[in-house]
């Protein structure tokens, strides 16, 4: 596994965590703009960024199995290497909801400050479609073959991802760790872990953080959102609000998915000043 450390070692820490089909480079600009007072922590999750990308067919040396609870094991492991086990400031994009919640259902009193950008820590709202493109590649042999072979997903995001056009080396370094069919095994098994009943294997983890999500609303809170998200849209946005009133929210008609791209620009400082007014001494 692949991670930055960035700040003092004696600084807060903020545990940063991406989703899919981005890496650690989603969050350069939080990172830049915290590292010299915070102790940021971003790993690149396996099969991302980075980060090894094993196989996980049963004869795979080594073999990695690619669900939720992998990923929440390895922010464990993470942290203990680390040497990380007090208070931290929990920051999270797309996939890096389901995961972070998902770690702290071991231990919520971990978790002192909220940062949560276009993601979800809940199962899909009752009755909401699954956008095709999302189904495609989670429930049909076809989508696999165009996400591992044409890269169709990444390059797609960082394209209809943001309302403001990446420059070409952003969205480049965006895809650039998914060059080749072996390199994307992790950008589509995502997909194919997404739950959407008590049949899938990541269903338990995140039904449980669901119904615990309401348990936080004694602690600071930070919500960034691009509305323009196909996705993580309104409604997951206000699936948060109704659960923490206490939040701060800071919501933008002209961002999309990868919201910190969009508006980086207000949102690095907005992040910067939530935390210092929250310190976790």
């Amino acid at each position: 596994m692949h991670y930055l450390d960035e700040g003092p070692r004696e600084g807060e820490v903020v545990l940063a965590l991406h989703g899919n089909p981005s890496w650690s480079y989603y969050w350069r600009h939080l990172v830049h703009g915290l590292r010299d007072r915070y102790r940021v922590i971003v790993p690149d999750h396996i099969g991302m960024g980075l980060s090894d990308k094993p196989d996980d067919a049963g004869d795979a040396l080594p073999r990695y199995d690619y669900t939720l609870q992998s990923r929440v094991d390895d922010v464990g492991a993470l942290l203990a290497h680390l040497g990380i086990d007090g208070p931290l400031s929990l920051a999270v994009h797309d996939w890096g909801g389901m995961i972070g919640f998902g770690w702290a259902l071991a231990a919520p009193e971990r978790v002192r400050r909220l940062v949560v950008l276009n993601t979800a820590a809940f199962p899909m709202p009752a009755g909401k479609p699954m956008p095709w493109q999302i189904a495609l590649g989670r429930d049909y042999h076809v989508g696999e073959l165009v996400i591992r072979g044409l890269n169709a997903f990444s390059a797609g995001a960082s394209r209809l991802g943001v309302e403001r056009r990446m420059p070409r080396d952003v969205r480049r370094a965006y895809v650039a760790p998914y060059d080749s069919w072996r390199n994307r095994i992790a950008t589509v098994r995502f997909m194919q872990d997404i739950p959407l009943g008590e049949g899938d294997r990541a269903w338990p983890l995140v039904a449980a953080a669901g119904e615990r999500l309401a348990t936080y609303a004694d602690r600071p809170a930070f919500l960034g959102w691009g509305l323009k998200d196909f996705v993580f849209d309104r409604d997951f946005l206000g699936r948060f609000r109704a659960a923490w009133p206490q939040a701060e929210v800071h919501a933008f008609e002209d961002a999309g998915h990868y919201v910190l791209e969009d508006r980086h620009e207000v949102l690095v400082p907005a992040i910067r000043a939530f935390l210092d007014a929250h310190p976790l001494r």
